[in-house]
């Protein structure tokens, strides 16, 4: 097999319709190949680096180049230019022959309209088409999906804020106190709020178990700042740690940490954690505080085990 257009520098992960064409050119020895040496194929023909090989879909559940690959052999599948056999192996077909010979620059989905049975496939997913060609874009449905999820994560973190900054310094405190037991912290809720909120003494909001058993503490500051919180509030804070004899702390705020203020906490020995606006959003909207669910998908694919059985 001749890797006769590789381009000799690490680049991202093609888009599925780039991966088409080499797919076919991988397989036009028309040997069986694994989806795993498929896969080897591309890292090679692409020059794809370590990073590129990693990278994960906004979902962490799949890699962005498995995820495309799998698309580009679906496409390639519905349109007859590939199949699978029996023994779980990719193999070119003759029609996927004929169009190497036509020595096409690119396969796109534009391309693969002249074979019917994948305008059959384009017909029972033409809402997912449509999406492509009114975007102009080249993602897959799990991507499409990614990034609707992200939107709408970011709008409700943009509105969780909003309410942070108008709501009461006791329910904000509340608020602190059920996600920091929901990520763990502060044994029971009881043993948090008996904490927080007590000492008030150098700088310190309070004080929350770092584990069930309190086999450490924190020291928690807590703030509704309007405006950048800077070095000087961090160092105050790392100071009242250091009356308190204290090496860890969580310091919150609903605006943000100027860079100073983080470089700050990166050279001190004291672990302290800064939390702005947008992270507490994020972490009440991955612990389910203050959000409820709407609605749930559930994607599915084969379950390649269950087959292997047969």
């Amino acid at each position: 097999m001749q890797l006769n257009i590789g381009i000799g520098i690490e680049m991202a992960v093609p888009d599925f319709q780039t991966l088409m064409l080499p797919i076919l050119r991988i397989l036009e020895d028309r040997r069986e190949y694994k989806i795993s040496e498929i896969t080897a194929s591309i890292i090679e023909w692409f020059g794809l680096s370590e990073d590129d090989q990693k990278e994960l879909l906004p979902s962490g559940r799949q890699t962005r180049l498995s995820n495309r690959l799998a698309w580009a052999r679906i496409y390639l599948d519905r349109a007859g230019l590939i199949e699978k056999n029996e023994r779980k192996t990719i193999q070119i077909t003759p029609r996927g022959l004929g169009v190497i010979q036509d020595n096409p620059q690119r396969i796109t989905i534009r391309y693969l309209t002249q074979f019917p049975e994948f305008n059959e496939f384009r017909a029972a997913n033409k809402e997912q088409e449509q999406h492509h060609e009114s975007r102009d874009v080249d993602q897959t449905p799990e991507e499409i999906l990614d990034a609707s999820y992200q939107n709408l994560r970011r709008e409700l973190a943009s509105e969780l804020l909003e309410r942070l900054r108008v709501c009461s310094p006791g329910f904000f405190e509340y608020l602190v106190i059920d996600l920091l037991v929901a990520m763990g912290y502060g044994g029971s809720r009881s043993d948090a709020g008996q904490a927080v909120g007590k000492s008030g003494d150098d700088g310190i909001d309070g004080i929350i178990k770092e584990d069930k058993l309190g086999l450490d503490v924190i020291y928690i500051q807590a703030k509704r700042w309007a405006n950048s919180v800077g070095r000087p509030i961090v160092q105050a804070f790392a100071g009242s740690l250091e009356g308190q004899r204290a090496k860890k702390g969580i310091l919150i705020t609903t605006s943000f940490f100027t860079q100073d203020a983080r470089e700050y906490v990166n050279r001190i020995e004291k672990k302290i954690i800064l939390i702005d606006g947008e992270t507490l959003a994020q972490l009440m909207i991955d612990y389910d505080i203050g959000v409820a669910a709407k609605a749930t998908y559930v994607i599915k694919k084969v379950d390649e085990d269950y087959f292997n059985n047969e």
